[in-house]
């Protein structure tokens, strides 16, 4: 669902500003989670004791997004992948430090060789230290950082609540910037808009109840899944041709995967 949503906004975003976008997704999930939990929802959020926390993974994803984003325009997409596939690594490492979770034997080989996958894929060889690099790798941080909190708030708070809070603060954040940036559109690209929110939005109540049931360490392996539907969608929508390189990458992607899903079956 979130390689579906992105190739939305890869496609938005070349005619419309990246705050633009963002502010019409976060405004329609907003809508739906309004309209399913109502004022029973309301009332959860005023209540909550983990305002602050909430508060913070809106901030941290939405500059997750920016950093994202700025470095988009000036790195290959291969390397841009590649660099941000990073993250998984990272929220193993700190699922342990942070989380004191176990993590297996299993869950360290799998995420490697997924990593693994994402070089294949990815070619990186050619990724030179600059500044668009670094925010990156700053996005990768950032977003791993948030899976952990969504981990910690996720035993504590439900799913809708979530997703109200972080999306009310890009609803907030990225409003004050349309505020100077807003340009006229058209039907079709509000339709697009409204069907990327709708998207993002289940993608994201998916993600969230995931985090209730398994292990950060293990939703980091399944990250990678969404490399090979990333290229799937680049050549059905764009017509890129993905190399040789990028179906190795795959596979290995998906050896990951089964590996995983093997051990944690064992378990």
């Amino acid at each position: 669902m979130f390689a579906v949503h992105d190739a939305g906004i890869k496609w938005l975003v070349a005619d419309i500003p990246v705050w633009q976008v963002l502010f019409f997704r976060s405004a329609t999930i907003l809508v739906i989670c309004l309209a399913i939990g109502r004022r029973a929802l309301l009332e959860r959020a005023a209540a909550s004791s983990l305002k602050r926390p909430l508060a913070l993974r809106g901030l941290i994803n939405l500059a997750a997004w920016l950093c994202y984003y700025s470095a988009a325009r000036a790195l290959p997409l291969a390397q841009l992948l590649c660099l941000y596939f990073a993250a998984p690594l990272m929220i193993t490492i700190m699922a342990r430090q942070i989380l004191r979770e176990h993590v297996t034997r299993a869950r360290w080989i799998s995420v490697v060789i997924g990593f693994i996958g994402v070089l294949f894929a990815s070619d990186p060889f050619g990724v030179r230290a600059s500044f668009p690099t670094l925010l990156v790798l700053i996005a990768a941080a950032l977003w791993g950082y948030g899976i952990i909190l969504m981990r910690q708030i996720a035993r504590m708070e439900p799913t809708l609540l979530q997703m109200l809070s972080i999306n009310t603060v890009f609803f907030l954040c990225t409003g004050i910037a349309c505020l100077t940036h807003w340009q006229p559109l058209s039907m079709p690209q509000v339709a697009l808009l409204i069907g990327v929110g709708v998207i993002g939005g289940l993608a994201q109540f998916l993600v969230f109840e995931a985090a209730r049931m398994i292990p950060a360490s293990v939703m980091a392996t399944l990250e990678y899944s969404a490399l090979p539907w990333a290229f799937l969608l680049g050549y059905l929508i764009w017509l890129d041709i993905p190399d040789a390189a990028v179906f190795v990458g795959a596979a290995v992607i998906i050896l990951a995967g089964a590996i995983l899903l093997r051990a944690e079956r064992q378990s």
